[in-house]
């Protein structure tokens, strides 16, 4: 008996010394939260409110375990099983099953974000390093470039708030209430009752296709920037994207976001630093300007490419539906996108304007190439750090999407889950994520063009995911309460943006092919 109370007695000391350690954990993990150190990550496309949830999920899951603990131990005195109230969700990394107490969720008590916090969150989105090439769209556009920057920002604002309105319905009392949490859900709405899952796939194939090309897209900047920093070694540009995408196989093995969150501070400081010398070293030109090359013509045949590099800097609108679900003040929304934009633009105009000047019609894909050899590696290798940093948080979200859909389904599943009874991840499912980083290897290697690369992403699903689609939703669910003006809006935005898009995509190809034969040929 005094054997039996010591074990109880020391069961219950241990437990309270992880609840008190979670909680510790917890607190730490959302002030840094608060100070933007887990803000500051993924700026094509990907929801840091995502990364908070997994992070949270995470926390709640080894909270969970010790209550799970406690109760176990009551109940086998009283011959129950233990289990806690409520549904139990699955925690997918071996954690133990996540419990929502009868009543309520623990989605109530999440940690709430302000306005501000949520504004650093869009404009880490909206941008980031794929800035750099802006000023090579005005290459090609000069100064309807420059309109494209002001327009595509004025147009992703819009459909970022429409597509909100696509969450809320009214009630009876005619007060507007949120029935759908996130972009798939309000594509599941559209296409219901006929095909109540289309929605869902179209959007979560879209997303999948941004995600990896965006990893690509990483790898591809990544040999480049290198093979230009060093031009003297006898390296290529193919074996610098190897060299970089074997220091990414360990994001294969990544269970959760809690690892990949410590660098988000270290990337915006890597930005930071990139945009300070570029803007500095083209503002010590300014003399030599040419304003002169700024020309109100279009090259018709690379322009389109142009169209879908600005658009795929703006695109946000992915984890939109997240972030204003986990704001205190939802009210606020409409304000935070709209100075988020305004400032996007007028940053990002002035940098590819500034950028185009200094260097006129030698402009290059990347513009750092662009930079003098005696800064120019310096500059590369902070670039390079940012995208191998940057890599995991669009591949981890990539993975996530497709375990979910082809995985974890439920009994809608193409295949078995690719995680074991404890949680753990089987050999097979490793082989897959290892398969999928070397895909963005291969493409990058035979693919090694960034602007073509940003272009094709930017007209196939930024056009998609920020013009099309909410416009379309938009107008089939909100459509009763709909002004004229808001109507035509809706309708110009879809035809504009799938123009846009189409001609984009075209001309992509047809560069891609161009440019894939040039290097046959060489």
């Amino acid at each position: 008996m005094a054997h039996l109370i010591r074990h109880k007695i020391t069961n219950k000391l241990t437990n309270a010394a992880h609840t008190v350690s979670n909680k510790s954990q917890a607190k730490v993990s959302g002030m840094f939260a608060r100070m933007g150190f887990q803000a500051a990550t993924d700026e094509e496309g990907l929801g840091f409110a995502e990364c908070d949830d997994l992070d949270y999920d995470y926390r709640q899951g080894m909270q969970m375990d010790v209550l799970r603990g406690e109760e176990e131990e009551e109940g086998g005195e009283a011959g129950g099983e233990g289990d806690l109230d409520g549904d139990s969700h699955y925690q997918r990394d071996g954690k133990g099953p996540r419990a929502l107490k009868s009543g309520g969720s623990l989605e109530e008590d999440k940690p709430k974000i302000t306005s501000w916090e949520a504004g650093w969150n869009v404009t880490n989105a909206i941008q980031g390093m794929f800035v750099l090439g802006l000023p090579y769209a005005i290459l090609h556009g000069g100064y309807l470039g420059l309109f494209l920057i002001i327009f595509a920002a004025v147009v992703c604002c819009y459909t970022g708030k429409i597509l909100i309105a696509c969450l809320y319905e009214e009630n009876e009392d005619g007060v507007k209430e949120r029935v759908r949490d996130s972009y798939v859900d309000i594509a599941n709405a559209c296409c219901a009752p006929r095909f109540p899952r289309l929605g869902g796939h179209v959007v979560n194939v879209a997303q999948i296709i941004e995600l990896v090309m965006t990893c690509i897209l990483y790898v591809v900047v990544s040999g480049n920037l290198m093979y230009n920093s060093f031009p003297g070694f006898p390296v290529s540009q193919k074996a610098w994207s190897v060299l970089a995408t074997a220091a990414l196989l360990p994001c294969a093995f990544l269970k959760n976001l809690k690892a990949v969150s410590k660098f988000s501070l270290l990337c915006t400081l890597a930005h930071f630093v990139i945009n300070v010398l570029v803007i500095a070293y083209c503002l010590s030109r300014a003399r030599e300007w040419a304003w002169e090359k700024v020309k109100f013509y279009i090259d018709v045949k690379k322009f389109p490419i142009s169209i879908g590099i600005i658009v795929f800097s703006y695109t946000s609108q992915i984890f939109l539906p997240s972030l204003e679900g986990n704001m205190q003040r939802p009210s606020e929304f409409h304000c935070m996108m709209e100075w988020t934009h305004i400032a996007a633009c007028v940053l990002k105009g002035l940098f590819a304007l500034v950028a185009y000047l200094t260097w006129a019609d030698a402009t290059k894909e990347v513009i750092t190439d662009n930079l003098p050899s005696t800064i120019r590696a310096v500059v590369n290798l902070f670039l390079v750090a940012k995208a191998l940093l940057s890599y995991p948080l669009p591949f981890f979200a990539a993975v996530e999407v497709l375990e979910k859909s082809l995985f974890q389904d439920g009994g809608r599943a193409l295949f078995p889950d690719c995680y074991g009874p404890g949680g753990h991840l089987k050999t097979w499912g490793l082989g897959l994520r290892v398969a999928l980083v070397v895909f963005t290897l291969l493409m990058a290697v035979f693919v090694p063009h960034f602007a073509l690369l940003m272009g094709l992403t930017g007209s196939l699903t930024g056009a998609g995911l920020c013009f099309l689609l909410p416009s379309l939703f938009h107008l089939k669910l909100q459509w009763r309460n709909l002004l004229w003006h808001h109507v035509f809006f809706d309708i110009a935005i879809f035809v504009i943006g799938g123009v846009c898009a189409i001609s984009g995509f075209i001309h992509s190809i047809e560069g891609l092919i161009e440019a894939f034969r040039y290097d046959i040929h060489d």
